[in-house]
């Protein structure tokens, strides 16, 4: 089986999974927007608002994980490229009315190859770190789910339908 060069395959000609070359792509201007929703109960929300979780402040700790996690993306994920981000910003909305805290995260980058996987890396981050601090309240919190909403940049800008 023949690698198609103009698909990308991560797979070389014996179907084995390979890191793509993106090294005759054109540099441009890359960005992604992901979210992760974090589900618990309306108490625990609360304490996530009010800043009483028993480990300390979760939006600001989970803000920073997210960030971190954007950065160490191309160690995480086999077969991403080491990109030079020149932007993330994670934001955590709490609701505790519904028991949501809601992450999104955006990345940024001037590269051959796109931001989405860190986008997506840095909310799953930030919501692990969201349940990892707040385990000590609730363990039935769930993530989930994790996704891309927007993209743009390189061959196709790409835009998830309202729903």
């Amino acid at each position: 089986m023949s690698a198609d060069p103009d698909r990308l395959s991560h797979l070389d000609e014996r179907g084995r999974a390979r890191m793509v070359d993106v090294g005759g792509k054109q540099v441009s201007d890359r960005r992604a927007v992901a979210e992760a929703v974090v589900r618990m109960s309306p108490e625990t929300a609360a304490a996530v608002a009010a800043g009483d979780a028993p480990k300390g402040d979760v939006v600001s700790t989970a803000r920073i994980a997210g960030i971190q996690g954007a950065k160490r993306t191309a160690e995480l994920v086999p077969l991403c490229h080491p990109l030079p981000l020149s932007f993330v910003d994670v934001g955590i909305e709490v609701d505790p009315g519904t028991g949501e805290v809601r992450v999104t995260a955006e990345a940024r980058t001037s590269a051959q190859t796109g931001v989405e996987m860190e986008a997506m890396t840095a909310c799953s981050v930030a919501a692990l770190t969201v349940y990892d601090m707040v385990k000590g309240l609730e363990r039935g919190v769930e993530i989930g789910p994790v996704r891309l909403l927007e993209k743009s940049g390189g061959r196709h800008d790409w835009r998830r339908d309202p729903a």
